[in-house]
């Protein structure tokens, strides 16, 4: 199949899981989208003991997608974009002390936390891994997915000033944690030279200042254009074009283009850009061409995400332990955000319970999947992949169904105080 063939077959199969979940099931889109895929590839599995035909079809299709470089070269730079254009940025301003912590220090400190966890949990059940593959599972599962976190948190009801610090947290986690992702797999990538600590850092802070760098630039540079012209065709194809082109120039230059895109959406969705760069028209085009992109890609990465359980290899003992990692993950992130909201706690009002709602509202999704197909066979990529798999659908269903039900019992409880 070519590019085009894959995309009908993926554009199809999303509009016919949409059309089940919208009629039958009623799960929120990108939920329902997954949960049918997922039953359909178990469909195909079930019937492939006795037509194998089917399933080998759905195999050999999957094989001719690199999910990872379509995630992370392809989708990821829209899907950022989109999600930092319709952000509250007076709120995450507000919020900017917290979602800083929450992205870096918190991060790192879960990356640590959960690699240290998932080794004792593999040297106890008899599957013992050298504890830098363990490290790379907790850097991979760490960051919270925003384009699971975003999609959920339009319908769970968030107050505002908590939407902000999830939704900032998740949008910027994620470049942060790719970094760390990659750094960590340097040092266990048994064919390249090992780097120094100075080496390590600089590679960091080059990804990660050059990203947010290149995005003021970017940013500055699209709102010049846009504010010299008024015609809505050319301002959205500006905007395309800056994601476009700005993620592969990030690749060039080995920044971190997620958080390009973040730091680029951010600016020019915000209120004052917009009103000094934008009629109303060109405003309602932009917006509406941008959520059109968000919700036809969500739609295409939930379907894959779903379709990607056949490639795993079902071993009783690795879903075994994906199922006992899921508390060690979630532990693990509450305790790594405990310091920061302890000590920000009374200079920024946070509302009781806030730790239990951002761990329970920190959702794991196609990134992390991504991340663990990117791994070397040698990394124990079969068994941290059907790990993270196991993570990212729970973290998906049951905390993406849940979450509006925990803030909810959260907020009775904080006003009945």
């Amino acid at each position: 199949m070519d590019l085009y063939q894959i995309a009908v077959v993926l554009i199809v199969l999303a509009a016919l899981f949409g059309y089940v979940n919208q009629r039958f099931l009623k799960l929120p889109f990108t939920i329902g989208l997954m949960v049918v895929s997922i039953f359909f590839s178990m469909g195909l599995m079930t019937i492939g003991h006795w037509s194998p035909g089917l399933l080998e079809l759905e195999t050999s299709f999957l094989s001719q997608i690199n999910f990872e470089r379509l995630l992370m070269e392809g989708m990821l730079s829209y899907l950022l974009f989109a999600g930092a254009l319709h952000i509250d940025f007076r709120q995450l301003a507000a919020q900017r002390w917290p979602i800083l912590i929450f992205a870096t220090i918190g991060v790192l400190t879960s990356t640590f936390l959960i690699g240290g966890g998932i080794y004792g949990l593999l040297l106890i059940v008899g599957m013992e891994q050298p504890f830098i593959y363990c490290l790379l599972f907790g850097a991979l599962i760490s960051p919270t997915d925003p384009i699971a976190v975003l999609g959920i948190l339009k319908k769970a009801g968030v107050p505002k000033a908590l939407e902000a610090k999830i939704a900032g947290e998740s949008l910027f986690n994620d470049g942060i944690g790719v970094v760390i992702f990659i750094t960590i797999y340097q040092l266990a990538d048994a064919s390249s030279p090992g780097g120094g600590v100075g080496e390590i850092a600089f590679l960091f802070l080059e990804e990660v200042g050059g990203g947010l760098l290149l995005g003021l630039i970017l940013g500055a540079g699209a709102y010049y254009l846009l504010r010299t012209i008024d015609s809505y065709e050319v301002e959205v194809l500006i905007t395309l074009a800056l994601v476009m082109g700005g993620y592969g120039l990030a690749s060039y230059l080995h920044f971190s283009g997620p958080l390009a895109m973040v730091v680029a959406g951010l600016m020019i969705g915000h209120e004052r850009f917009r009103t000094a760069s934008m009629s109303d028209v060109t405003e309602k085009y932009v917006d509406q061409f941008w959520k059109l992109v968000d919700v036809l890609l969500n739609a295409i990465l939930f379907v894959l995400i779903g379709l990607e359980i056949v490639s795993l290899q079902l071993n009783g003992a690795y879903i075994l332990a994906g199922l006992f990692a899921i508390p060690i993950v979630l532990l693990c992130r509450f305790v790594a955000l405990s310091v920061p909201i302890t000590l920000l706690g009374k200079g920024l009002d946070f509302l009781p319970g806030t730790n239990i709602i951002l761990t329970w509202g920190g959702l794991r999704g196609g990134i992390s999947i991504a991340l663990a197909l990117s791994l070397e066979a040698y990394m124990a990529q079969d068994l941290l992949l059907t790990m993270t798999y196991v993570v990212v659908v729970f973290s998906i269903i049951v905390q993406g169904l849940t979450v509006g039900k925990v803030v909810e019992r959260k907020l009775v409880q904080h006003s009945s105080v």
